[in-house]
């Protein structure tokens, strides 16, 4: 089974402004990510159902947020939230 590869505005956004190598190796996280959607840490309290996966982007730890619809256990959408640096990253996903 395969899961649908969406992404909130704001990801969309962000991703624009990448260089094409760096879009690349997000492209290739994020197809990891679609095969094995548990790959990531589950957050908890005012982040619950969201999943963090972390990875390198220029020799920089990069953070990638998603969350999986309906549900982890029947997974068939996964949601594409926020990427970025670890700095500010967790206060502009709350928002």
């Amino acid at each position: 089974m395969s899961l649908r590869i969406l992404a909130v505005p704001s990801f969309t956004r962000v991703v624009k402004k990448l260089h094409a190598k760096d879009k690349l190796i997000l492209d290739q996280v994020i197809q990891q990510i679609a095969i094995k959607p548990l790959i990531g840490e589950e957050k908890k309290g005012d982040l619950a159902e969201v999943f963090v996966h972390k990875f390198k982007l220029n020799q920089q730890e990069t953070l990638l947020a998603y969350r999986l619809e309906p549900n982890k256990a029947q997974a068939t959408d996964l949601i594409l939230l926020a990427v970025g640096p670890h700095e500010n990253f967790y206060t502009a996903l709350k928002r």
